[in-house]
């Protein structure tokens, strides 16, 4: 029987970052009493687990001490603060209170999931709140402060273990292609829309990484208004051979659900079915699987 691991914290949805803010993290509430009431959350060999606690040592294998240090300090700030050297305050990454806290609590729900692949035996582990890939070393970005992805796959590369980190989110992974790109050890896949004109602006045909990880950043950017027959062609022709010849030891996936049609940040035409046949082919390959939330509004 397939062993499945949802993490979850009411605590995911108690911040805000702010009434016009497009990020609304009341989502992640709504989206887990809408799998209880389906009764996703009582099928056979599924859990529901907590987040734990992550580390500073575990965020200091990507991020810098200083910009660490700033996100504290301003974390129990009761006045309006910003640090433009480091992304903070402003209309895309607003600093309100306890923000690095609820950072932190979802980047330990990645962490957590990891283990659970790794450790545990769990075929699949899900952080609804994961995937805040555009997080820099030292730069908040894209509504992310800390980057749980790579926090989390540095620990699995820590450990010996070889991953591959897929995004499907409408926007470029940038944050992580960042942190591997020199490294053959990850293999970083992007399908995403065109950065043209979109943000982050990158992930490009010709960024395919440097030195040893030559190659191992792999990008597909979409035009607007690719639809599904492109996007699963996309998967088909690039990624999913990609992984099977990697033949990693984990899979670590970013599933935002901004490319759907009906979000108002992107210009792609995707909708569930693109998902739902990308996911079962990632299921089959049978590959402990670290499944993370991502964007969209």
């Amino acid at each position: 029987m397939t062993r499945t691991a949802l993490i979850y914290s009411h605590d995911f949805s108690a911040c805000s970052y702010g009434e016009q803010h497009p990020f609304k993290v009341q989502r992640y509430r709504l989206a887990f009493d809408l799998m209880t009431e389906y009764g996703l959350t009582r099928l056979p060999g599924a859990d529901i687990r907590e987040c734990g606690t992550v580390s500073d040592a575990d965020l200091l294998t990507f991020h810098s001490p200083d910009y660490l240090k700033r996100l504290a300090e301003f974390n129990c700030s009761t006045e309006s603060r910003a640090d433009f050297r480091y992304g903070l305050g402003d209309v895309e990454n607003p600093v309100f209170p306890g923000f690095y806290d609820w950072t932190r609590l979802c980047t330990a729900g990645t962490v957590e999931a990891a283990r659970l692949v790794t450790e545990e035996g769990y075929d699949c582990a899900f952080n609804l709140a994961g995937g805040l890939h555009h997080a820099h070393r030292a730069r908040a970005s894209g509504f992310s402060y800390l980057n749980d992805a790579v926090i989390a796959i540095n620990r699995l590369v820590a450990q010996g273990l070889r991953v591959v980190y897929l995004d499907l989110d409408a926007h470029h992974g940038d944050g992580v292609q960042e942190a591997y790109y020199d490294t053959d050890r990850v293999l970083t896949i992007s399908i995403h829309e065109t950065g043209l004109h979109f943000f982050p602006g990158t992930g490009f045909e010709r960024e395919m990484g440097k030195g040893a990880g030559k190659g191992y950043s792999v990008n597909v950017p979409l035009i607007e208004h690719t639809d599904d027959a492109l996007f699963m062609k996309a998967f088909d022709e690039v990624a999913y051979p990609l992984i099977a010849a990697y033949g990693p030891d984990v899979l670590v996936t970013q599933l935002g659900a901004d490319t759907f049609r009906t979000d108002p940040l992107s210009r792609l035409e995707i909708t569930t079915h693109s998902y739902s046949y990308v996911l079962r082919k990632l299921k089959a390959l049978r590959i402990p699987w670290v499944a993370l939330g991502g964007g969209g509004v």
